[in-house]
């Protein structure tokens, strides 16, 4: 088994080996340092020894004997070893129950920050190292770490049962749960800041979990809808920059080499998520992305329906990207002034003030409507707005081209 192979099996088995060992003892930190050794140990010996035919069990075993000599040497808790004890007689069979959807539910506790739930999902479930993960959010390890072990202690603090809610709770917790996954996933996409247009270690992560969450909820329509949302956007991936990593539009883009695979997938899922009775914002930006998909050119985009499922969804989730968004469905109707009327709307938006997206769509609409100045002029402060350094590049080449 090739090292990649390798690599992929132990992130889909460090979730379920840790969900297993926190159910058994109960102390997520100490459970998670020991995962995470084990891990390692794993990726140095079955390259070069082989995979044992148990590699869950192989996990487990060692991760818990690890565990035993952390509770060994930590002479403030020498009156848990009668618990020690007790472990040391453990089975070496692992049970056949997966934890991984309790894992993430705990990884996203409300107690946490955003920032500290998608740092501790990806340590914890996503398998990832605390470098990897500080080189994905382009901050010092050091800082990454700190922000993971606080994440711990808070999630230790609140004294957590390891067990799925139920309820009106349970809706919440994975509400919570969809919003992680997609931020890590959004992250991927497109990153915030950086040389590259999009990070695909973190889209692909995002993706994985999530097909995790589906594969044990398939009948949720909003799980089903962010998976199928994902699939969809990620299809477009290899047409989004150029070989020299210049950003491409999505009317520019060549369709032909767009990834008919995923795009299947997700229509299906779309289908399936739309079965429902009940609506999601999810299952409503899948729609929406199938619909984009479904055309061959960027003319034969069915804007009057993307239109229409941006204005249900800004009823449904009011937010301000939405309404950006609508804009700019809006103007592919009824034409740029249009568009440019609702987008004055989000003037007086403080979450909108200085946003890039927003200078750079109106300037698009502007330089759309003729008023090449007033495009030359948002598209550079567009620029200067954003961190990514291929967005930079691409909207200081838009206002080359219009004040040409």
């Amino acid at each position: 088994m090739t090292a990649p192979v390798i690599e992929d099996l132990l992130r889909e088995l460090t979730p379920q080996v840790l969900g297993a060992l926190v159910r058994r003892h109960g102390q997520f930190e100490g459970c998670e340092d020991a995962v995470q050794e084990a891990v390692l140990a794993a990726a140095v010996q079955w390259p070069a020894e082989g995979v044992p035919d148990n590699p869950r069990g192989w996990l487990s075993t060692v991760a818990s004997r690890r565990l035993i000599d952390q509770m060994r040497s930590d002479h403030a808790r020498r009156e848990r070893e009668s618990a020690t004890a007790a472990v040391e007689a453990m089975p070496q069979d692992v049970p056949d129950t997966d934890d991984t959807l309790v894992l993430l539910f705990l990884c996203c506790h409300p107690t946490l920050t955003g920032a500290s739930q998608v740092a501790l999902t990806l340590r914890a479930v996503g398998g990832l190292t605390t470098a990897e993960i500080a080189r994905a959010f382009l901050v010092p390890e050091a800082t990454m770490a700190a922000r993971i072990s606080r994440a711990k202690q808070r999630v230790k603090a609140a004294g957590s049962s390891f067990g799925l809610p139920d309820g009106a709770e349970l809706q919440e917790r994975l509400r919570v749960v969809l919003h992680v996954l997609y931020l890590i996933f959004n992250e991927g996409y497109t990153a915030s800041s950086g040389s590259e247009l999009h990070r695909a270690d973190l889209a692909y992560e995002a993706i994985r979990l999530t097909r995790m969450v589906h594969a044990q909820l398939p009948g949720d329509g909003e799980v089903t809808g962010l998976l199928a949302l994902m699939v969809l956007t990620h299809a477009r991936r290899e047409t989004r920059t150029t070989p020299a990593g210049d950003l491409v539009p999505l009317d520019e883009q060549d369709r032909t080499k767009w990834d008919r695979g995923l795009i299947d997938e997700g229509v299906e899922l779309v289908k399936a998520s739309l079965a429902g009775p009940v609506l999601g914002p999810y299952q409503l930006q899948a729609a929406i992305a199938a619909t984009h998909a479904d055309a061959a050119t960027a003319e034969e985009t069915d804007w009057p329906q993307v239109h229409a499922l941006y204005l249900i969804l800004e009823r449904l989730a009011p937010n301000p990207m939405v309404t950006l968004n609508r804009a700019i469905a809006l103007a592919e109707i009824d034409g740029p002034r249009a568009g440019l009327a609702l987008l004055s709307t989000l003037d007086g938006d403080e979450r909108m003030a200085g946003h890039h997206r927003l200078l750079s769509v109106r300037a698009h609409l502007l330089e759309k409507a003729g008023d090449t100045a007033g495009a030359y002029e948002h598209y550079r402060r567009a620029a200067k707005s954003t961190a990514s350094i291929a967005e930079q590049r691409y909207l200081e080449s838009r206002a080359g081209r219009v004040r040409t």
